[in-house]
């Protein structure tokens, strides 16, 4: 399923898997220009283009990992109605899909990483797998309960649309958390998201960065365990309604 994803997305398409590239760093182009020659808010961090390009590739695979995983069930309906396919199989592929397009994302950023002078920390470095599987863990959960909210309320595709509007600029993408008054930055760490982006960066870019531990202190264990939770409740009502999902297409 995640080969014939991929093969189909680029099919016909003179660019192809280019094409999953030019969203992202036209973003982080327009982005890197506004925040460091108009706004000039990256002057307080080294390497701020890597740590804003990194930002962007992580969410960006996020966005697409849970519209993928919310729309997969619908999309693969008159499979699911003529042929048995494990439905949880379906979700995983939609998913994974995007894993890959992730792991090409972070070569990019990696070698602009190298180009932009970062000295990588091989202590530090081995800690970057586990934010990015955290966050492929969370997509998933979020898949599992959109993806099974979306046979029955199609509306659910809008509503998260705009929870990801919101979500982009309560995420830390952008602007550096130091920013963000001290007396807030214990909100900002409760969304996972945030959390995530931040051990990301800290791991590959900066090893100034503030993280949820060095933040957060004792209640640093909020957002990894929100994740925790959040996945186990989604597959829970993923397979409490498995059963209705085909005749519900």
């Amino acid at each position: 399923l995640v080969v014939a994803d991929f093969k189909i997305r680029y099919q016909g398409s003179v660019l192809g898997y280019l094409w999953s590239l030019v969203r992202p760093l036209s973003l982080f182009a327009v982005l890197y220009v506004m925040f460091t020659m108009v706004f000039k808010v990256g002057d307080q961090i080294p390497h701020y283009g890597v740590y804003l390009l990194l930002g962007v590739m992580l969410w960006n695979f996020f966005t697409e990992a849970t519209n993928n995983g919310l729309s997969s069930l619908v999309d693969r309906g008159d499979m699911i109605r003529k042929v048995y396919t494990p439905k949880y199989a379906i979700v995983l592929a939609a998913v994974f899909s995007a894993s890959v397009n992730l792991v090409i994302n972070l070569l990019v950023v990696f070698i602009f990483a190298l180009i932009n002078g970062v000295q990588f920390d091989l202590g530090r470095l081995l800690l970057a797998p586990l934010p990015i599987l955290q966050m492929v863990v969370f997509a998933l959960g979020i898949s599992f309960l959109l993806s099974s909210l979306y046979v029955k309320f199609r509306d659910v595709k809008y509503i998260w649309e705009l929870l990801l509007q919101i979500g982009f600029y309560a995420s830390a993408v952008l602007y550096p958390v130091s920013l963000v008054p001290e007396a807030y930055r214990l909100f900002l760490f409760m969304n996972p998201v945030t959390q995530i982006l931040q051990d990301a960066r800290f791991a590959i870019v900066y090893d100034g960065t503030p993280t949820a531990i060095s933040t957060m202190g004792p209640y640093a264990f909020i957002p990894y365990l929100i994740v925790a939770l959040f996945t186990v409740l989604s597959i829970w009502y993923f397979r409490k309604s498995n059963k209705l999902i085909a005749e519900e297409l």
